[in-house]
């Protein structure tokens, strides 16, 4: 079996970035003998090809194509993102047209069938999980964290990419709200981020440091009010950091048990939740890449079988379906 796979997003540390690269690094350690990954958004003379972001997928496909769709915020919220012009649509229509289509959690999975049309049997829910490197840091590694980032000594912490605004991740508004505790905001950033008030922001660093800035939080906090799957939560449970979140259904989905929700919005009870919150936390959800990319090499298989039995994908609109399960096809 030979893959084609789209590497492009690898070089980014968070978000389709962190996908990307921790996913990427476990199907090259799980696979077969006689499979090889070839790193390229173009393929030719492969038996299949995965695009892990929406932007790499090909609405005329030479073979086989897998997508992962990590979310439809931008078919979902319309008015609040421009950047939905005509090439995004065809990306969309692209995803269409793919084989299978892995999604990270069930509500994903109901958004691709409501926006997108897709059929039942093409979905399938794998996971995301911790990067290898989140695992609780001693002492001396926080410690060397904070005086390297200049951070007190009890924080709560926001972790993402901060390059361009998100509406939905109410960053400005996190930031102007109330609090006893500083707040620490870790990810790639722009100009317009360091105009944010009373906040201590990092940039981009290393996910050794990332590690012990997480082990060293009294919590992270996640506004946000419609995610995919909120990697940053596992990654901070891995790294023994409590989670306090804006309820939604993914993140919801990933962490029943795990955090403590607020309702979505309520900045105010957010930051009441974060400063209150007990620790330690609980273990994250037991799921590793390791997992996630045996899940993915059998989806890669059943994409090939199928359009080798000439079954081709018709897109058309579907309800949302129900009764998904980690790994399993809708």
């Amino acid at each position: 079996m030979r893959v084609a796979f789209d590497s492009r997003p690898v070089a980014d540390p968070y978000g389709v970035g962190r996908y990307s690269n921790c996913l990427l690094g476990a199907l090259l350690a799980t696979r077969a003998q006689d499979a090889e990954i070839i790193e390229t958004h173009r393929p030719r003379g492969v038996d299949l090809y995965h695009s892990p972001w929406v932007h790499g997928a090909i609405l005329r496909s030479p073979c086989p194509m897998v997508v992962t769709l990590h979310d439809l915020v931008a078919l979902k919220r319309r008015s609040e993102y421009l950047r939905t012009g005509m090439r995004l649509r065809l990306r969309y229509l692209a995803v269409q047209r793919a084989v299978r289509v892995i999604v990270p959690t069930m509500a994903v999975a109901h958004d691709a069938s409501e926006c997108l049309g897709i059929e039942r049997e093409r979905l399938v829910v794998i996971p995301e999980a911790p990067a290898p490197a989140m695992y609780p840091r001693s002492d001396e590694e926080v410690a060397a964290a904070r005086r390297a980032c200049k951070l007190p000594e009890r924080y709560l912490l926001w972790v993402g990419n901060l390059r361009h605004p998100d509406p939905r991740r109410h960053v400005a508004q996190l930031a102007a709200t109330a609090r006893r505790m500083p707040l620490v905001m870790v990810g790639p950033t722009c100009p317009w981020v360091h105009e944010l008030p009373n906040v201590t922001i990092t940039g981009q660093v290393s996910d050794e440091r990332l590690a012990a800035i997480y082990t060293g939080a009294h919590a992270l906090v996640l506004p946000s009010d419609d995610e995919g799957f909120g990697l940053p939560t596992v990654e901070a449970l891995a790294c023994k950091a409590p989670v306090v979140a804006c309820d939604q259904p993914a993140v919801r989905e990933v962490l029943a048990g795990r955090a403590t929700f607020v309702e979505r919005g309520d900045m105010d009870a957010l930051i009441e939740a974060a400063e209150n919150v007990s620790r330690p936390a609980p273990e994250p959800p037991p799921w590793s890449w390791v997992d996630a990319a045996r899940e993915t090499w059998q989806v890669y298989k059943a994409a090939i079988a199928e359009a080798s039995a000439g079954r081709t994908p018709a897109v058309g609109l579907c309800r949302a379906p129900a009764g998904l399960r980690a790994g399993a096809e809708l």
